[in-house]
């Protein structure tokens, strides 16, 4: 009864904000800055809000979030529609665009005024070494090895698309998050990673860009990918957003990249100094050590955050697991099925069910999270309930018979208590996992310290990833110490004892 009042008040909390303008952006600096920029325009004409979801994650759940309302506009580029959301061949105008568009009811517009294509870099010293120019120039090396982001190694117009163009004969190639491709080939770990033309650590890394020669690569225009129905439903924030038109510019937008990847700040600073027409502070500030990081002002709203997806999926997975944990004990038949299931829901990858659940709830944000993380934290709950009973001696069931106890009377009143210690355990090692896997929550945009270090990750910033990571460690070590208190109040002592007897 408890979960599901816990649930019914979540639900509300999780669609709280809907009647703002809820702006995406992708996992990497340019995307930050970008939404930044749209959500403190909206915010800015005091006639709508807006939330800026962060770093939801690849092209795929951002368009997936877009079709399905749960977000209403992202910046994205004209080539990565064209070619990876529409399927298309070749590029086209914003105009074609649209019209293949308006059956899902999206839209391509304010294109932001400048272009930021991909393309292949290695260090100006090893390509000097090998003579290497031009993209073309890669295929007589094929012992070359590559770092590629992991969207343009899997996209329709990335690395398999370009290595046909080229006749690449490389085959040493390997996944990397974009933001440490750059750490990668300056430690010499890999000779050539995917840019952006508008990456600041081109130039900081002293990297090389290979000419394009067979002109592979197409205009990525910067634009708003957003509903069709946005500018009726805020009649007073569109234009604001439309006046961003042809504002900014390939050297603005790399010199704010720089702001955030060079010299820390914050992507919110860096949105309203541009709106402000202020010039870029790139190189201005130092980046902040990790105290400031760690105790910075979004601390409390993300350990708040990160408290609701740990203990509200826990509270569902024990209403739900230990009733399918007693079913698997009294239940021969449906045993193999109930314990088969919840451990194959371990197996599903984390960020997969996610995109599931998005789609499939039609909305991002902390009811997908609290569902996922409800469904990982299962196992150890039906497994330990299912083992304590079946450990349960059969002479106390036998007493229990021969008293003339009916059987849900020695459930609660003999099986359940001699098994709480381990329902307990069960219950604790859910708990703890939870506050790990709570951190990818982050990608759909419910927050929790995995926001930092999403953040961290899409700046290279190892003190923005140890704020995030460090409280999620040191929440798991507090929750594991509650749980142990919560074993020495809640279960007697001769069981403890007897427990204890039976380890030595």
């Amino acid at each position: 009864m408890r979960a599901t009042w816990l649930l019914l008040v979540l639900v509300p909390l999780a669609c709280w904000g809907q009647d703002s303008i809820q702006i995406g952006s992708k996992r990497f600096t340019e995307s930050y800055i970008l939404g930044e920029i749209a959500a403190q325009t909206v915010t800015a004409t005091g006639v709508a809000t807006a939330v800026h979801q962060r770093g939801l994650g690849n092209t795929g759940i951002l368009f997936a979030a877009l079709e399905s309302g749960a977000i209403d506009v992202y910046p994205d580029y004209t080539g990565t529609i064209a070619f990876e959301l529409l399927g298309l061949t070749r590029p086209h105008s914003i105009d074609e665009l649209n019209r293949r568009l308006y059956a899902r009811g999206l839209e391509v517009g304010v294109p932001l005024g400048f272009s930021n294509s991909y393309a292949l870099a290695m260090t100006e010293r090893r390509a000097a070494d090998l003579g290497i120019q031009r993209v073309s120039d890669l295929a007589r090396l094929p012992q070359l090895r590559f770092g590629l982001s992991q969207e343009f190694f899997n996209r329709r117009d990335g690395w398999q698309a370009l290595k046909k163009a080229y006749g690449l004969p490389n085959e040493n190639v390997r996944g990397l998050d974009h933001g440490l491709a750059y750490e990668a080939i300056a430690a010499g770990q890999v000779d050539v990673v995917d840019v952006y033309a508008t990456d600041a650590k081109i130039v900081r890394y002293q990297l090389r860009v290979l000419t394009d020669d067979r002109r592979f690569f197409s205009a990525y225009d910067a634009v708003l990918l957003y509903r069709r129905d946005l500018p009726q439903r805020f009649p007073g924030a569109w234009p604001a957003l439309q006046a961003l038109e042809g504002r900014i510019s390939a050297a603005r937008m790399t010199a704010m990249n720089a702001a955030a990847e060079l010299s820390g700040q914050p992507f919110g600073r860096i949105a309203s100094d541009f709106l402000a027409a202020a010039p870029a502070r790139d190189g201005i500030e130092r980046r902040r050590n990790f105290l400031d990081s760690l105790f910075g002002d979004d601390f409390w709203r993300l350990t708040g955050q990160h408290c609701v997806l740990v203990f509200a999926s826990l509270a569902l997975s024990a209403a739900v697991g230990i009733p399918l944990g007693i079913g698997a004990q009294r239940a021969s038949r449906w045993r193999h099925l109930i314990l088969g299931g919840v451990g194959i829901l371990q197996t599903v990858p984390a960020l997969a069910l996610l995109a599931f659940l998005i789609a499939a709830l039609e909305r991002i944000g902390t009811l997908p999270a609290i569902v996922a993380l409800f469904l990982y934290a299962l196992l150890p709950i039906v497994r330990n309930t299912y083992t304590g009973l079946v450990e349960v001696r059969p002479s106390l069931r036998e007493s229990a018979v021969a008293l003339g106890l009916p059987r849900n009377t020695q459930l609660l009143l003999i099986e359940l208590p001699l098994a709480a210690r381990s329902i307990l355990a069960g219950i604790k090692t859910s708990a703890v996992i939870n506050v790990g896997t709570a951190t990818i929550a982050a990608f759909i945009g419910a927050g929790g310290y995995g926001e930092r270090i999403v953040a961290g990750l899409a700046v290279n910033d190892s003190a923005m990833l140890l704020a995030g990571a460090i409280p999620a460690a040191a929440m798991a070590l507090i929750v594991q110490g509650g749980f142990d208190a919560l074993d020495r109040v809640v279960v007697p002592r001769g069981l403890r004892a007897q427990a204890e007897g039976r380890r030595r």
